[in-house]
This record gives structure tokens, C-alpha cells and sequence, in this order.
């Protein structure tokens, strides 16, 4: 995640418009006709309490394990009973979470104070040595924490007070401090981490933090269930129901007959092709929310047709992107300039149309594009894209993608992965052999830019296809070190020019986050930082 985080597997649902992610508590109205939709950070607040929920996810964890999380269903969970030093709110700002406040006394050191008093499940105190066994761990190669380079820089992090934690830096990194609101951040219980071993994680293992919400049981293809911590810190996030029950519906259209029949009570990231039902339907209300996502096709080899620009280009230029967001993402969203979307922009919302209208827009032009082919002499080269029944768009974008490859002498073959393995592309570097393109969300899990073109940096974890670039890099390391976030969002536009101009990445399109709640509850966060805030605390009964 965040990866620039993270590209994950979702794109359908995928991210805000500028205006809407800036925050506030109004509502933004988007696209004309019946695609016309409102973006709103929240729901309804809650009128009352409820003995249970039971929510959907589109597929089953992969892993509880903080650490290794890098996709959405794991976080979805994980975000109502882990926490980190800073938090992620609804309207994509950042606060102070497990730490009450942070110190930057030099640019090579942060220094963190931590929040006296808080719990782990177990009853256990939270204490500095938690926090630093937490991060470490990141960085320990034998974790293969898909974020171990988030902590590229550090040279130490310690215990300086048993309520305070400081991290030493080699050199300047301002993003750092900003993930610590998501994995990065989160703490666990150093004993915990001890006494689960390698189990930690997982269905036997089970996890230890300090969140509204403790892990109650993992039934392996049936559910994960958590319950209502009574000694939760917050008293503003107090949860309104005793359990969440999570099932698992990979059918994109079984996990639409369980919203309309009520056997799932709501869901983030609803199926694409089920928008039009779920916003006509009087058996609940479908949310648009705040996204810093944008659905993009990744390039994972370099060294075969896509290592040629003129190549990358033409594809891109082939690609019907209107038509691509009519039929993958339900005519809800619009065509991307750039691997990052327009909410990604959070940090400096004021400033983000203007850096979106220096870009060029999107050239939908096919006579164009078979020229190039021919230029480069990649007429009849193939190029594998992976595909899967995850999720629906994930088809329609590949199938576009392979009309519009055979239109301009492309041959590209579509590679069917399991459900299961798709996100494997996504943290195993072997999952990728014979693969040149995978659809992903290039979303962040802050609200500053800057993190999801750290993943373009040379040698980063979610530098996928190990695209290369000095200009990049150097522009990149100038960014980092600048803590004004302005001047930040300034140097960020420039790599996002890079970026476009090179497309180690290709955009396709931006949508909005969404929700569906049934008709029985309200109050949930509608917008991507479900996948940190702790979501499931604020929903509660529609009805008094």
C-alpha cells in the first residue's frame, strides 16, 4: 500500500476527485446524468447501538500479520483492532494516534510521544519497547515485510523514555513519519510477537493490539470475527455494536444478493458491475467516499516489448479510457492523466487542479498508436497481462487492453490467475515470471502524493517492473527531505510529470470509493481510509 503505495488488485472502486478529498464534512457532486454521484467522507451517524454486524469482503485475508499486510482485505480487518502511532481520519488528514504528539528537532531524527495509559488486548500496558519491537520488525529481512522500505533510511530506532520512541535517519524522510499512520505505524505487543512466533497472524497464531475491536476467532474459508474491547482508550470511538463477523464472497454477484437480502449488513469496494442495481435498490443505500486511488496497468517486465517508451505510449494510446469507465467501473469516474489520482492530492487539495491541468490529457488516438508499433518493430510482439475473476473490472480492463493491442499490431495474451494468487504479484517478485502487465489501484494510504512515487523509486519494494531513473530518483530524494508540505506537493508535480512522461506505469482511470450499508445500519466512513480507521466502531442502527 502505499506502496504508492501499495498497487493493489481492486480497481473498480477506486478514487475521489480532488474537490471531494479536500475533506470538510460537505458533499461533492460529481459527473452529469445517471453517473452523476455525491462524494462524502461519512454516512449518517448512527442512531443507535446493535448486538451485531456482519460485513462482506470480496475475498479472504491472506494474513492478519500488521506487517504484511499490503492489500485490502487484510487491512479492512485489521484496521478496527490494530492501530498505529498516527491515524488516518475520514477526510484524509492525520492525527495523533498511539503517539500524542511527534517532535522533528533536526531533519534526521523524529522524536514520538507515546499515549499513557493504553491497553493491549490481553490487558497488557503499551509501552515504548512495544513500539520499537513493532517497527523493527519491518525491518528485519527475514519478516518479508512488503514495507521494509519505508524504513530505508533509518539507522535506529529506539526506546528513549518508556513513553517516548526516537528514530534516527541517514538522511532526511518526511514520508516516513507520514506512514507511521498506516502499516508502517501500527503497534503490537512485543511479548505477543514473542509467543506467537511464526503462528502470529494467522487463524492459530491470532494477534495482540490496542484497537476498539480484538480478533475473536478466524474460521479458514468461513469468517473472521472480532469483539468489543472494553478498555479501549478512545472514549469518541467507543464501538456501537458487540461483533463484526466478516464472510468472504468472491462472486461478485452472490456478494450482491447477500447486500439486498441483508445477510451482509454492508461492504467496502462493491462490484462494479452491481453500481446501478445497488444505488436503484430501497433494501439499503449505496456511499461514494474520498479515494487516493486510480486504476492503472503496472508494467512487470521491462525487458520485453513495454522496455521500448514508443511502445508504452502506443498502448496507451490505444486505450478507449471513456468506454473503459462505462463498462469497468459503471460509467462512475473519469479517465486518469496520471498514476495517481486526483484525491491522492489530500495533503494540498487547493493546489491540485493545477497540478493536474499542466498535464497532458489522455490521447485516445489508434492510427497514432499502430504507427509507433511500427516504429519501435513490435508489430506481432507479445505481451502477457494477467487476469482474474477477483474482481470484474479487473476482466473488462484486460479485455480492453487485448482489443486494443490486436488493434494496433500488439498481440497481447491474457493470463488467467487464481483469486488467491492475484495479490501474490503484488509482494512476490516470482509471482510476476511471464507476466508484462497487471491491472492494480495505485492508491495511497496517506493523504500526501509523495508516497505513491516513492514506489517508482529506483529498487523500492512496489517498483514492480524495476523501472529505473535518475532524474526520478534524484527529483524524488529532493521531495523527501522537504518538510513544508506545499513545497513538498510542488516537488511531488514534478515527479508526477516524470512519471507521465515515461509511463513505467500507464493510467487508465479515477472512481470513487464506495460503501454499501443495509437498510438496518449507518454511520460507516465511506471513502479509503477504512483501511485504517477504525471503520466498524462508528456504525451503529439507522433507527433509534
Amino acid at each position: 500500500m502505499s506502496r504508492a503505495t501499495a498497487l493493489l488488485v481492486r480497481t473498480a472502486t477506486a478514487v475521489a476527485l480532488a474537490a471531494a478529498t479536500a475533506g470538510c464534512s460537505g458533499a461533492t457532486t460529481s459527473g452529469s446524468g445517471s453517473a452523476a454521484y455525491t462524494v462524502t467522507p461519512t454516512s449518517p451517524p448512527a442512531k443507535g447501538a446493535l448486538t451485531s454486524l456482519t460485513w462482506s469482503l470480496y475475498a479472504e485475508p491472506y494474513t492478519l500479520d500488521y506487517a504484511l499486510a499490503y492489500d485490502y482485505p487484510p487491512n479492512t480487518v485489521l484496521a478496527n483492532v490494530c492501530e498505529q502511532l498516527l491515524r488516518v481520519t475520514p477526510e484524509l488528514k492525520i492525527e495523533p494516534g498511539l503517539a500524542v504528539k511527534y517532535a522533528n528537532p533536526d531533519p534526521k531524527t523524529w522524536v514520538y510521544t507515546l499515549r499513557p495509559g493504553v491497553t493491549f488486548h490481553d490487558g497488557t500496558t503499551m509501552t515504548a519497547d512495544d513500539v520499537v519491537a513493532s517497527l523493527t520488525r519491518h525491518m528485519d529481512p527475514a519478516t518479508g515485510s512488503p514495507w521494509g522500505s519505508a524504513f530505508k533510511n533509518v539507522a535506529s530506532i529506539t526506546a528513549s523514555g518508556p513513553l517516548e520512541v526516537t528514530i534516527k535517519l541517514n538522511r532526511p524522510d518526511v514520508l516516513l513519519n507520514e506512514l507511521l499512520a498506516a502499516s508502517p505505524g501500527t503497534v503490537e505487543s512485543a511479548a505477543f510477537l514473542k509467543k506467537a512466533g511464526k503462528e502470529y497472524g494467522g487463524p492459530k497464531g491470532k494477534v495482540n493490539c490496542t484497537g476498539p475491536y480484538a480478533l475473536d476467532g478466524w474460521a479458514q474459508g468461513e469468517s473472521v470475527t472480532l469483539k468489543k474491547y472494553p478498555k479501549y482508550w478512545d472514549a469518541s470511538l467507543v464501538p456501537k455494536n458487540d461483533t463484526v463477523t466478516f464472510t468472504f464472497i468472491e462472486d461478485p454477484a452472490a456478494r450482491t444478493s447477500a447486500f439486498l437480502s441483508g445477510t451482509s449488513d454492508g461492504g467496502y469496494m462493491v462490484p462494479s458491475s452491481s453500481i446501478a442495481q445497488l444505488r436503484g435498490t430501497t433494501k439499503g443505500k449505496l456511499y461514494f467516499g474520498p479515494n487516493t486511488a486510480a486504476a492503472d496497468l503496472s508494467v512487470l517486465d521491462l525487458k520485453g516489448p513495454l522496455g521500448d517508451l514508443k511502445v508504452r505510449r502506443a498502448l496507451s494510446m490505444a486505450l478507449d479510457r471513456k468506454n473503459i469507465v462505462k463498462a469497468a467501473a459503471g460509467g462512475v469516474g473519469i479517465p486518469a492523466k496520471a498514476p495517481t489520482a486526483r484525491g491522492a492530492w489530500a495533503l494540498v487539495p487547493d493546489k491540485t487542479e493545477a497540478y493536474f491541468a499542466a498535464l497532458p490529457e489522455p490521447v485516445y488516438d489508434v492510427a497514432a498508436a499502430k504507427k509507433l508499433i511500427e516504429e519501435a518493430g513490435a508489430t506481432g510482439r507479445t505481451v502477457t497481462l494477467a487476469t482474474s475473476t477477483l474482481a470484474p473490472e479487473i476482466s473488462v480492463v484486460a479485455n480492453a487492453v487485448q482489443a486494443a493491442g490486436k488493434e494496433i499490431g500488439l498481440d497481447v495474451r491474457l493470463k488467467s490467475v487464481a483469486p488467491e494468487a492475484y495479490s501474490s504479484i503484488f509482494v512476490d517478485p516470482t509471482a510476476r515470471a511471464g507476466l508484462d502487465l497487471v491491472v492494480t489501484n495505485g492508491y495511497d494510504n496517506t493523504p500526501d502524493p509523495l508516497e505513491f512515487y516513492q514506489y517508482l523509486r529506483t529498487g523500492d519494494f512496489g517498483n514492480y517492473g524495476n523501472w529505473s531513473n535518475a532524474e526520478y530518483d534524484a527529483a524524488f530524494d529532493r521531495a523527501n527531505a522537504e518538510p513544508d508540505p506545499a513545497r513538498r506537493a510542488d516537488l511531488t508535480a514534478e515527479l508526477m510529470k516524470i512519471a507521465v512522461r515515461e509511463l513505467p506505469v500507464i493510467p487508465l482511470y479515477e472512481a470513487p470509493y464506495s460503501v454499501f450499508l443495509g437498510s438496518r445500519v449507518t454511520g460507516a466512513p465511506t471513502g479509503i481510509a477504512q483501511l485504517y480507521y477504525p471503520w466498524a466502531a462508528t456504525i451503529g442502527a439507522a433507527q433509534s
